[in-house]
């Protein structure tokens, strides 16, 4: 009797594994930060110029969360209706799907979730926070309809910059919110891809540069932008960096990472621990 109670415990924790994989659908990316997340491409005097290179043009594959979380064809400003305080322009998330779409075909549909928005500072992206939250339930909604959030893309600091205080805790503050993320999102290994600067608002911008290239945490990439050329404002990255920089984390998608979960059926994990009270209570009844 032992050998077949064994294959049904086997059976019913291959079940619940299952249930937790069904339903990939969409590779889903979060796009988190500030104003050069969000999108200056184009942009001068806070009045966008509307070129769309290429590399950023509309794909039937790329889909958008709006703000009242729909999903509808992704275009840019991909953060037109996030960011809505400053004129957006081109970011580097559609030329990130196009270049990951020319990359592996196989990954389907891309579903971008804008959420960065500009001038922000670190600590207002912490948990419990109205930014933290905000991505939290935007996360949410985007599994809701079926698919799996595949990263988080990240490009923050410039604020950061401003005093030296910031500048110092920038890396504790910025670790501990990519874990929070994670453990709110119950993904312990979701790939984080971020920026390194290529400008800032004060004078410590190398300290925050340091902050960013000396964070080492498991399926962390970072990608610097240093160099790339910016606006007027020496601030914001041109159309053209922004494709660059978007071709750049398309490049460092980790693609040999198992693919992290979250099933619309739920987001909870599967509890084991219940399955082997089960089990033990199956056996106590089959067995007295």
């Amino acid at each position: 009797m032992l050998p077949s109670l064994f294959v049904y415990a086997y059976l019913s924790i291959s079940s619940a594994i299952t249930l937790v994989n069904a339903d990939a659908g969409k590779a889903i990316f979060l796009l988190a930060g500030q104003s050069n997340m969000a999108g200056r491409g184009g942009v001068v005097n806070d009045k966008w110029d509307g070129y769309v290179p290429p590399q950023s043009s509309p794909n039937p594959a790329i889909l958008r969360l709006s703000a009242d979380l729909n999903w509808q064809p992704a275009t840019e400003p991909l953060h037109r209706d996030i960011d809505y305080f400053r004129a957006c322009g081109v970011g580097p998330g559609m030329a990130f799907a196009n270049s990951l779409l020319r990359q592996d075909s196989s990954i389907g549909t891309v579903g971008l979730v804008p959420c960065a928005v500009g001038g922000t500072n670190i600590t207002e992206w912490a948990r419990g926070g109205q930014l933290y939250n905000q991505l939290i339930r935007r996360a949410e909604a985007a599994v809701a309809g079926g698919g799996a959030i595949k990263g988080l893309l990240w490009y923050q600091g410039e604020s950061d910059t401003v005093n030296r205080e910031d500048a110092e805790l920038y890396q504790r503050r910025l670790e501990r919110f990519f874990d929070h993320v994670r453990h709110d999102l119950v993904l312990p290994a979701l790939p984080i891809i971020q920026v390194a600067l290529a400008s800032g608002a004060g004078p410590y911008i190398e300290r925050v540069r340091e902050a960013q290239l000396g964070t080492w945490l498991v399926n962390l990439r970072t990608v610097d932008a240093m160099g790339l050329r910016l606006e007027p404002d020496r601030l914001h990255l041109t159309t053209t960096s922004q494709v660059t920089l978007g071709e750049m984390l398309a490049q460092a998608f980790p693609r040999d990472h198992p693919s992290p979960i979250i099933s619309q059926a739920s987001r909870t994990p599967p509890n084991f621990i219940y399955i082997f009270f089960c089990f033990l209570f199956f056996i106590y009844s089959n067995l007295f």
